[in-house]
């Protein structure tokens, strides 16, 4: 039995035409890779400035460098706000008033800048010593010697709220014995809580800071990316005023009144010197 050979057909006969790509759709493929890379280029600079965009309001230290015994005040290191393991998330500082002090019965719960940590508070809460009041100093998460976490408004909001719940609570202070201080930004934030505790006996407004945001959403990179939907604190300072009910004390470094100062409809008062005699004054006239 023989085999059939196969002839070789000649070149050419019968075969299928190569195959062609069409210009235009390569023209669509690579613009398509070079949209597709861009966006995933402008996804990973929307995630770092997600991620990284605090630093640019908030500067916490670790290292806490004096304490209130380096001015020859007496104070109880103290530690609140358990987690459901038993860890003190925030750390602080209970400076007792003299029992003598016209004004022991109140208690003011200070609320320091977005800077440093406790440590560069000492000379500001020997000042407030000096008019006679309890005082209780925290730092926030992520300062200190508190518990790590990114700084943002709603851990600041929630701290402050900690913080007043371990006054009332744990410590016993009624709430009308309480006042609330703070500088800087923690101004913004003493603000914005005076306006959720109608019930405490009044704020005092450091040199609040009237556009806080201002450092985050300037930023270059802002400009390319959605910063206002990336970046949700806010700080403002017009809304708490409007909705204050209690006394307020502001302490500004200039006499004119900011907006927000001229929103706020019940008792206030308005000074330019930071001073022991200035919150006496103040607590007096509240007091009589």
């Amino acid at each position: 039995m023989t085999r059939k050979q196969i002839q070789p057909r000649p070149a050419g006969a019968n075969s299928a035409p190569p195959p062609t790509v069409s210009g235009s759709w390569l023209v669509k493929s690579v613009a398509l890779s070079c949209a597709g890379g861009i966006i995933c280029v402008w996804g990973v600079f929307c995630l770092l400035f997600w991620q990284g965009s605090w630093q640019l309001l908030f500067h916490p230290t670790a290292n806490v460098t004096r304490i209130p015994a380096s001015v020859g005040l007496n104070y109880e290191p103290i530690g609140f706000a358990a987690t459901e393991s038993g860890e003190l998330q925030l750390q602080g500082w209970l400076i007792p008033a003299s029992p003598s002090s016209s004004f022991s019965r109140y208690t003011v719960l200070y609320l320091h800048s977005q800077d440093g940590n406790l440590g560069d508070t000492v000379d500001a809460l020997a000042r407030l010593h000096e008019a006679g009041v309890n005082i209780l100093a925290f730092d926030y998460r992520g300062y200190g010697k508190s518990a790590f976490a990114r700084p943002s408004e709603a851990h600041w909001r929630e701290d402050a709220a900690w913080a007043l719940r371990y006054l009332t609570g744990t410590r016993h202070i009624e709430s009308g014995n309480i006042f609330l201080y703070g500088t800087d930004l923690g101004a913004n934030l003493a603000l914005e809580a005076a306006a959720q505790n109608p019930q405490l006996a009044g704020v005092i407004v450091d040199s609040p800071l009237e556009a806080p945001m201002q450092t985050v959403f300037s930023d270059a990179r802002a400009s390319i990316l959605p910063a206002h939907e990336l970046n949700s604190d806010r700080f403002e300072l017009d809304g708490p005023a409007a909705a204050l009910r209690i006394p307020s004390l502001w302490i500004l470094s200039s006499p004119s009144q900011p907006e927000a100062y001229q929103k706020i409809a019940v008792a206030k008062t308005l000074v330019q010197q930071n001073s022991s005699e200035a919150l006496v004054g103040w607590l007096s006239s509240l007091s009589r």
